[in-house]
């Protein structure tokens, strides 16, 4: 689809989903295919505000304000002949989304300060974290223009619902890795083997999503000066991870507010410390699992190579029983 039309494509789904990686591989396949000529150009729009939002995407005249002391193009017009990613663009005030509007349909826009309209050629694609269908409802985003965005419109979920994509996104980063510092860093097949187990398994939050990948790729490849990532290395990053992600859970939890809700004050006052800080862990697990199944493979994915008989699912349930909360309980 993305190599037949020309028509804006809309990107919807979380921010650090890796909707500016997707943006940028498709430009580079319409290029090789020689169906856009000019560059890449990437905005992310939650940095453009008021004025400084006008001037950077459509351009000024020289004086056009204080400040403007020299002529400006502007991003639109950097992108002639090739692609505009707006990311985020949600973001835009409803005057700046005007002007996008009409520069999708006709090519036009008047820079700032200017009398003569600028022309500009691209292709957009547009990325947002926001539900823009309630946007526009809501008055907050300008319906003409999400309907002409919405022609080609796809979501992906987060990181932590693409597990699949873990293991190419490794070889990945450790490409943008070598680029940025000159240096190929590759794993040895028993820490690759090691670190998906962990990454792909049900233990792993992924509440960064692709921003978390990348951070440990590069710190896993700048602390291995000898070239190689070995299970030292992975075992080291797996341990700061389940610290990270134990501790954003726990302090949803903080001075016990939660287990009080869940039990009521008295019961949740007579639980041994040590109980307490087990059964917060295990409630954070809960709500962060899609199912009772999920949430006992996530709690006791080490020990059950030694069980014969009992699932997950009960072990959790009897579990959960010892205290009181129940499953719906933890889903509200």
């Amino acid at each position: 689809m993305a190599m037949r039309s020309r028509a804006p494509i809309l990107l919807m789904w979380p921010t650090a989903a890796g909707k500016s990686q997707l943006a940028r591989k498709i430009y580079e396949l319409k290029k090789l295919r020689h169906q856009v000529a000019g560059p890449f150009v990437e905005v992310n729009c939650a940095t453009l505000k008021g004025d400084s939002a006008m001037s950077a995407l459509f351009g000024h005249k020289k004086g056009a304000f204080t400040g403007a002391a020299a002529e400006r193009a502007g991003l639109l017009k950097a992108a002639d002949t090739g692609m505009l990613f707006l990311d985020e663009i949600g973001e835009l005030g409803l005057d700046v989304q005007a002007i996008i509007l009409r520069a999708i349909e006709e090519g036009r826009f008047l820079p700032v300060g200017a009398d003569n309209e600028a022309k500009s050629e691209f292709q957009l694609i547009a990325g947002t974290n926001r539900n823009l269908v309630t946007a526009a409802a809501q008055g907050t985003f300008r319906e003409d223009l999400f309907a002409r965005l919405n022609l080609w419109t796809f979501t992906l979920p987060g990181l932590a619902d693409r597990r699949e994509d873990i293991a190419p996104n490794l070889d990945y980063e450790l490409e943008r890795f070598a680029e940025r510092e000159g240096e190929r860093v590759t794993f040895n097949t028993e820490a690759r083997a090691a670190y998906l187990s962990f990454a792909e398994g049900p233990g792993a939050a992924w509440t960064g999503k692709f921003r978390d990948l990348a951070a440990i790729v590069t710190r896993m490849a700048t602390l291995c000066p000898t070239g190689r990532i070995d299970r030292h290395a992975v075992e080291m990053e797996i341990t700061r991870l389940e610290l990270l992600w134990a501790g954003e859970d726990a302090s949803v939890m903080e001075n016990g507010r939660e287990l009080a809700t869940l039990l009521g004050e008295e019961r949740a006052a007579v639980i041994d410390p040590f109980d307490r800080v087990q059964l917060e862990f295990v409630i954070a697990t809960c709500r962060r699992a899609r199912s009772l199944s999920e949430a006992g493979r996530m709690l006791f994915a080490h020990s059950r190579e030694q069980r014969k008989s009992t699932s997950d699912a009960d072990r959790l349930r009897k579990y959960l029983g010892r205290f009181g909360p129940n499953w719906p309980d933890l889903q509200g």
